[in-house]
């Protein structure tokens, strides 16, 4: 055997024992007489130590060992001198009388510690150096962790974990696929899944009933921190559900990791709140409920005054920030030259400062009386202390600067706390958008989505004020997961197909096996699928899903360890019967 121990698991129990330990060389210290060497494997560290006075020549060979150097040492389990209370090891040491190094390692490109000194792309570019952290390991670990759980959870709802397709048939509709070109049928193509949609459907035509799987999934769109070109999501479906029936069972598994992985429980429902109201409420679809800030639409009440930036606007809306009436002007233009971003795109920022003493001064005192401007904190329910921030402009692109100036405003006052978790679902969403561009309506979700039963009537005159059977989980402002209720009438199917622009023939040539199997009874049948990614990360604490995948690509979908994507040689573009032609940008 390499080892009769782990570096993790040696304790005050194991003193007088012989044991053989084997891992890597974190650091050495060479204190004279004495040399001390931190020895770790994937489940902890263990102090060796080496004594000049009575075996110098194995102090000699430890003081030879360089960083990252895999070796392997027996020697007694002693009680350490200076403890180390920070470590579950740290009461012990090994007195070391043999050492055999297993392999020797040049010095490493940045330092193997849980703050390092190498940057991001140094570090993706040696993964797995970076993976032998124990900061991203324990991301890994908490992974497993999650996996281990949300399997546990479904079985004992009977779920069954079915393994779908990863070559599949393109489907433009949504973001780009990934396609994979077929040896064996020249000029033809396969694509990656964006989620098992359809084949998740089919097996609920099947009669499985409950199915899940946690998937990789792929999209060829442009990436942030929360993306990654292939990426992991919990799929689940289930049969002759409502609404109801599906927000419960995934209500349930939530709390289950969160009181399994994190000890914390929910002692209440999940709140459900309508779209509708988030966007006016929030000006997103997926509010941070941490802390309150509601936007107030202020647009009628504000109006006929002769200040022309209201008067001119078609809607006018604001924040309130209790408390914090002190801001400074200083701070406030600060503020202001953040809203005017381009990544924002407000053209300035109105205040109202309800001073402790009752005052008020504002940017708009030329406008407005001290009852006017107490009229319009009334309405906010502002108090003596409180900063009111407000922006007129249209109104869905003012409602989408107003919810940044919302969050931008937590988390300068530190009301974003990571260690609180604020759940909610949003439910009840539009079932089209209306693009102007192309003059037409695409799926919110996606074109399987049902719409509420009492809003099919609008779908051949006003589509756009159809609400579909859809739902998402939101979580201290990130989407963890969404779904709906199926359409399973293939009638019902065929309409959307017809709303959302596709001809009889487009629609068979894409989804015919589906809808084909929908003739051969459909269950009622509805689903959702969690970003395992993001669930991840949120129970990590981190603002990326990077350090939550084992082997992530960069910003631009590179690998830059493995150095990928890759041209590949003429000899496999001629068996693809593919002629590449790399026009210049």
């Amino acid at each position: 055997m390499y080892r009769t121990h782990t570096c993790g698991e040696l304790n005050m129990n194991f003193v007088g024992q012989t044991v053989t330990l084997a891992g890597w060389v974190q650091r050495s210290r060479d204190l004279g007489g004495m040399t001390f060497i931190d020895l770790r494997d994937r489940y902890g560290i263990t102090q060796l130590a080496f004594n000049m006075e009575t075996n110098a020549a194995i102090c000699d060979e430890a003081r030879k060992l360089g960083r990252e150097f895999v070796i392997q040492v027996t020697g007694k389990v002693a009680e350490r001198y200076s403890k180390n209370a920070n470590l579950p090891t740290g009461d012990i040491e090994i007195i070391v009388d043999k050492i055999t190094i297993l392999n020797a390692a040049v010095t490493p490109p940045f330092t193997i510690e849980d703050e390092s000194d190498g940057g991001d792309e140094l570090r993706m570019k040696y993964r797995y150096l970076d993976l032998r952290r124990k900061v991203v390991r324990q991301n890994l670990e908490l992974r497993h962790r999650l996996a281990q759980e949300i399997r546990k959870y479904l079985d004992g709802q009977s779920f069954m974990e079915v393994e779908t397709p990863v070559l599949i048939k393109s489907t433009p509709e949504g973001a780009r696929d990934f396609v994979v070109p077929s040896r064996m049928n020249p000029g033809q193509f396969y694509a990656l899944p964006q989620s098992p949609q359809t084949f998740k459907q089919l097996l609920m035509v099947s009669g499985f009933d409950r199915y899940f799987q946690i998937v990789k999934c792929f999209r060829d769109e442009d990436l942030r921190a929360d993306r990654q070109p292939e990426f992991t999501q919990i799929d689940c479906e289930m049969s002759f559900v409502e609404q109801d029936d599906v927000l419960n069972i995934f209500e349930g598994m939530i709390k289950h990791l969160f009181k399994t992985v994190k000890g914390i429980e929910f002692d209440k429902p999940f709140l459900r709140m309508p779209f509708e109201e988030a966007m006016d409420s929030y000006g997103n679809d997926k509010p941070d409920l941490r802390f309150d800030m509601k936007i107030h639409e202020l647009t009628d009440s504000v109006k006929g005054k002769g200040f022309s930036i209201f008067d001119q606007a078609a809607y006018i809306g604001g924040i309130c920030a209790e408390g914090y009436s002190e801001y400074t002007r200083k701070q406030l233009d600060e503020l202001t030259e953040w809203v005017k971003r381009p990544q924002i795109g407000a053209k300035g920022l109105i205040y109202i400062k309800y001073n402790t003493d009752g005052s008020f001064k504002s940017s708009i005192d030329k406008f407005f009386s001290v009852d006017e401007l107490k009229a319009i904190a009334d309405q906010f329910n502002a108090k003596a202390g409180d900063l009111i921030l407000i922006l007129p402009g249209d109104k869905k692109k003012t409602l989408g600067q107003l919810s940044e100036l919302r969050l931008e405003m937590g988390s300068r006052l530190g009301l974003r706390d990571k260690n609180k978790f604020v759940p909610l679902w949003v439910v009840d969403f539009p079932l089209f958008e209306y693009d102007e561009e192309s003059e037409r309506y695409y799926a919110m979700h996606h074109p399987f989505t049902s719409p509420k039963p009492e809003d099919i009537q609008y779908f051949e005159v006003d589509p756009g004020r159809m609400r579909a059977n859809a739902y998402d989980c939101v979580m201290n402002g990130v989407e963890l997961g969404g779904g709906s209720i199926r359409i399973h009438d293939q009638k019902l199917q065929q309409l959307m197909f017809k709303t959302l622009g596709f001809t009889p023939e487009q629609a068979e040539y894409q989804f015919g096996f589906l809808m084909n199997a929908f003739t051969y009874g459909a269950p009622p049948h509805g689903g959702i699928a969690f970003g395992f990614d993001r669930l991840t990360s949120m129970f990590a604490g981190l603002d990326s899903i990077r350090d939550t995948i084992a082997f992530p690509k960069n910003n631009a979908g590179r690998d830059v360890m493995a150095e990928c994507p890759s041209l590949i040689s003429d000899e496999q573009l001629e068996e693809l019967n593919i002629k590449v032609d790399i026009k210049e940008k």
